[in-house]
């Protein structure tokens, strides 16, 4: 029998519910068992599970490092889905280690926001050495609307100076690829066709060479695509997430508009100079949740000219799906917790503010089938507190990533 560690949840804050006196047993990395049982502990205190940042540039924004170090964005042109943001963190950057000393064991990372497609959005993990054992999952593509991809104008390729410039070059991209894909499948399919006609005339091929001929036709229907081509196709397929960098109202209901046109699976990121309940509930009709934050940091242009923090009421009273960022380094990334502040002070409950960092998150990412809940045959990545979690003085007495203690005191 493989060896169990046993925690004593005096609380336990499950990622949905907070429970009490509760037994949580660990073995081979997952959670065996949650129930009332009274056994010998080998930890104790205030339980959560991992918190998860929905959005961040951790790594890549570097503690230490002066700004022209930083690899957040590339200037290279507007369209850059190809870029992987793993191949642009150093995981000797402080705030890793800091992160999972405050109990911030994940994040979904992605580019800056400086170009309309930055590229690629992955979940890592914070306590990896390097890269080589960091990603979690490969989730989705980044990309941005509003005052960002406008005001790069010094930066390399096409840059447009107005919202409608940028709105336009990107429908442009996007229609002319599903034009070109379009024709590339009637090329397809008539060459199916013909195929299917040789096969049953009076040349007629074998199995075997109708199906090398099939495989060679789809190929070629393959290589009619760039690289980049086929990255834009995978966004707009649908079958991964878009994540949109988006902060004022009309760009929201741009990014609304954008999502229907193209049959976009997509979140909208930051949404903090939305001020009209209205528009949150716009979001939840589209069925497009919201990565909402930073929260507690400083509005440095005019996007953020209405970031109050009584926005955060009118998304809790909205109808939209949302989970937490900290954008970091806007936000420092053990400050996650610290944010949850601005949705307490107006009346979320604690195992719902707790939630919203850990379950929802984990849900709103697709990884809440392994991560985001303290229950039976999930990760065991948790966090054993020293008081209440949201209490300003709490600190983890132990932290264990899947299964793993990483820290104890």
């Amino acid at each position: 029998m493989a060896k169990q560690t046993v925690i004593r949840a005096r609380v336990l804050y499950d990622g949905r519910r907070k429970k009490t006196e509760q037994t949580v047993i660990v073995e081979d990395g997952q959670i065996v068992e949650v129930s009332k049982k009274a056994l010998k502990a080998d930890f104790e205190g205030y339980v959560t599970p991992a918190f998860i940042d929905a959005h961040s540039h951790i790594g890549m924004f570097r503690d230490g490092e002066p700004m022209d170090e930083s690899e957040g964005n590339d200037i290279s042109d507007q369209f850059m889905p190809m870029n992987d943001p793993l191949n642009s963190i150093y995981f000797d950057d402080r705030a890793f280690k800091d992160a999972v000393d405050f109990g911030v064991l994940y994040s979904c990372v992605v580019p800056g926001s400086g170009n309309l497609i930055g590229g690629r959005a992955m979940i890592i993990k914070h306590w990896a050495e390097n890269r080589k054992d960091a990603l979690l999952k490969d989730y989705g593509y980044k990309m941005a609307l509003g005052f960002n991809p406008r005001s790069t104008g010094s930066w390399k390729g096409k840059r447009p100076n107005t919202r409608m410039g940028v709105y336009s070059m990107l429908e442009e991209k996007f229609d002319k690829l599903l034009i070109k894909k379009e024709k590339a499948e009637i090329e397809r399919d008539k060459k199916l066709s013909e195929l299917e006609k040789k096969a049953k005339g009076k040349d007629k091929l074998s199995a075997k060479e109708i199906t090398e001929e099939k495989k060679r036709i789809n190929r070629y229907y393959e290589l009619t695509f760039e690289p980049e081509e086929l990255a834009i196709l995978d966004l707009l397929s649908g079958r991964k997430t878009a994540k949109i960098h988006v902060h004022k109202e009309d760009d929201v209901l741009y990014l609304i508009e954008l999502v229907k046109k193209y049959n976009l699976n997509a979140t909208a990121e930051h949404t903090c100079d939305v001020f009209h309940r209205e528009i949150y509930d716009e979001l939840a009709k589209a069925k497009i949740p919201v990565i909402f934050g930073p929260l507690g940091g400083i509005g440095g242009k005019i996007e953020l000219a209405h970031a109050y923090y009584q926005n955060a009421a009118l998304l809790m009273k909205s109808k939209a799906d949302y989970g937490l960022m900290t954008d970091h380094p806007i936000v420092w990334t053990p400050h996650l917790r610290d944010s949850l502040k601005f949705f307490l002070i107006h009346g979320m409950k604690d195992e719902e503010a707790i939630s919203l960092i850990t379950y929802k998150n984990a849900k709103l990412l697709g990884i809440d089938n392994i991560l985001g809940t303290v229950e039976k045959g999930k990760t065991a990545s948790l966090i054993v507190w020293d008081k209440e979690p949201l209490n300003l003085a709490a600190y983890p007495k132990m932290v264990m990533a899947e299964g793993k203690v990483l820290r104890k005191r």
